[in-house]
């Protein structure tokens, strides 16, 4: 297990689990430090006239150093992210060398006699105000670009009033009111662990460089600033869109046992040789991708995983207010095909009013979790669903194998149907306009409501495949929401009701010899592995920031164990008297051996 530092001591009192939308994919554990640039906090001061020179020099000094610094973090990112993502880094060159920008900010010192912190941060926060009047995202990022430029001048100043420097040795969890291209690297252009924000955009120039970095990013997370102190020790969970506050040792131990996150998730393996589970008696088991954008499909094929077996279409639908087009959304997919090269199973889009989706929900519902999510908010949006349809049909004509679609939070045969009678109907379309498109589509049903446990038979019959969500199976099936973290113990082991009801969806696929896999950071912990393989599991879905951590779980089970532990569960009635049992036979839960 990875140790955890002393200064990283877990708190007393537990804090929140925080939800925002994924940036760039990883796992980051660290102490939390807020940045020390807050612009509107720098007073208005003044120097007297013999002291204007002194400012001015220092200026030009810091400017100097601002420009070197950029063209030797330029000289970094060089070959290491792609080429069009770096050139903001040349803006920002520009920007330092910018005439309204520079005399702005010496007309201020000369005619106002203003310290050169205040007359940075006036010149900074006045272009701030003018540009977010405009609707006009591009000057939006200009005045977002211009800030960084600004701040970064500042941080470079040796004596600069307000702005604390933190210290180039520590490593921390940045968190931060908005994602900032200045705030993602220390002032000798080394990297944060991660950076957790309240608002940002997803298209800006700081959230495409993360991407590119693989900087585990996690942005619009309400709240953040009033419930993260500095020195808050935090696990960013990127690929989820999580943040645990304080966590409690249980939590620690879960996201921690066996894995070097953070060095994962930067730097996966690089041999990608194709991987081949198996357990500790050599039983083989199919491990297969999660991924929700191009830099996981990317880490993932480096780590040997050569099939996706779950892409999660949300993030496109997240960036901007406005539904994405039909060629953008065609385009995304047909990159994520070609850069696997093998099967992948597109999720359709699946986002509760929680998440802001303007064109998908009016309002945040009273539960958004029990409201119109998954298939029945792409129902209910018939324009929406055949577009997003369409688009997967044009990425997958050349796919060989076909398309593999996943419907999201499935109650019924009839939701199932009616998303096939919309797919039938535009596959109909693109053939009569003779555009090419996929023609062998499976369509299959993500298990995640009771009512899908309790028909599983006849979702089988219907599906060409299941994939069990287990992390929101185990949320709806116990009735506690598996973001607070008052009820985060009921998640670290599965309770034996959820195992009696994934044995129910196992027996329907075998009678029905439908495929079936299931997914999420429930079904990737070691401590429910024995319990999910003894209920007949034998395909995982995996992020590849958990597969290493998956693997060594894996290699220590063995069959005969896992299906007594199985046997133990279906005859006790909670998770306390299951470990007590399995204590009894010498095992401790998912421990292994």
């Amino acid at each position: 297990m990875t140790e955890v530092p002393a200064s990283e001591a877990a708190p007393a009192v537990p804090g929140p689990v925080l939800r925002g939308t994924p940036i760039a994919p990883g796992l980051a554990t660290g102490t939390t430090r807020r940045p020390r640039h807050d612009l509107s906090r720098i007073p208005v001061r003044r120097v007297p006239r013999d002291q204007v020179e002194r400012e001015l020099n220092r200026f030009h000094k810091s400017l100097s150093g601002s420009r070197r610094q950029l063209e030797d973090l330029r000289e970094r990112l060089r070959g290491k992210v792609p080429a069009d993502h770096a050139r903001v880094l040349e803006t920002h060159v520009a920007y330092l060398q910018d005439s309204v920008f520079l005399s702005d900010v010496e007309n201020l010192i000369l005619g106002e006699q203003l310290t050169l912190e205040s007359a940075i941060a006036k010149v900074i926060l006045d272009f701030d105000r003018i540009f977010k009047l405009v609707e006009n995202e591009v000057l939006r990022e200009r005045a977002v670009d211009l800030r960084d430029v600004g701040i970064r001048v500042l941080r470079n100043l040796p004596h600069d009033e307000g702005v604390e420097v933190p210290d180039p040795d520590q490593d921390y969890v940045l968190i931060a009111r908005e994602l900032s291209i200045v705030d993602m690297f220390g002032l000798d252009n080394r990297l944060v662990r991660a950076i957790v924000t309240e608002a940002g955009s997803l298209s800006s120039h700081a959230a495409v460089l993360a991407r590119s970095m693989r900087i585990p990013t996690v942005t619009g997370v309400e709240g953040l600033l009033d419930e993260v102190a500095d020195g808050d020790f935090v696990i960013v969970d990127a690929a989820e869109g999580t943040v645990h506050v304080r966590p409690e040792e249980l939590v620690r131990e879960q996201f921690l046992r066996g894995a070097e996150p953070r060095e994962l998730a930067r730097a996966p393996r690089s041999s990608g040789a194709p991987i081949a589970p198996r357990t500790a008696c050599g039983q083989r088991v199919a491990v297969a991708a999660s991924c929700g954008n191009l830099p996981e499909v990317e880490a993932a094929r480096a780590m040997g995983m050569r099939e996706v077996g779950l892409y999660r279409t949300e993030l496109l639908y997240l960036i901007e207010r406005e539904p994405p087009s039909r060629e953008v959304l065609a385009a995304h997919y047909r990159a994520v095909l070609e850069q696997v090269g093998a099967p992948v199973t597109f999720r359709l889009l699946d986002a509760d009013s929680g998440a802001r989706v303007p064109f998908l929900h009016g309002a945040r519902e009273p539960n958004p979790q029990l409201g119109r999510v998954g298939v029945r908010a792409l129902l209910s949006r018939d324009s929406l669903l055949r577009q997003h349809l369409q688009a997967l049909l044009r990425a997958g004509a050349q796919m060989r194998g076909g398309l593999s679609l996943a419907v999201p939070k499935v109650v019924d045969c009839g939701e199932l149907r009616r998303v096939r009678e919309v797919l039938f109907e535009e596959r109909l379309a693109l053939k009569k306009a003779g555009v090419p498109h996929a023609r062998e589509v499976r369509v299959g049903a993500v298990v995640e409501m009771p009512a899908a446990v309790l028909g599983a038979r006849s979702l089988a019959r219907e599906a060409d495949f299941l994939v069990i969500g287990l992390d929101s199976l185990q949320q709806y099936l116990l009735a506690a929401d598996r973001d607070n973290a008052d009820q985060a113990d009921r998640f670290l082991r599965l309770h034996p009701v959820v195992v009696g009801a994934l044995q129910e969806v196992v027996r329907a696929c075998e009678a029905t010899q439908t495929p079936l896999s299931v997914f999420g950071v429930t079904a990737a912990s070691a401590a429910n592995l024995p319990l999910l393989l003894g209920a007949g599991l034998r395909s995982f879905v995996v992020a590849p920031v958990a597969l290493q951590g998956f693997l060594e779980a894996l290699g220590a089970v063995e069959m005969g164990d896992a299906q007594r532990a199985v046997e133990l569960a279906r005859s006790v009635a909670s998770p306390a008297e299951l470990e007590e049992l399995l204590e009894g036979y010498g095992h401790r839960l998912g421990a292994g051996r």
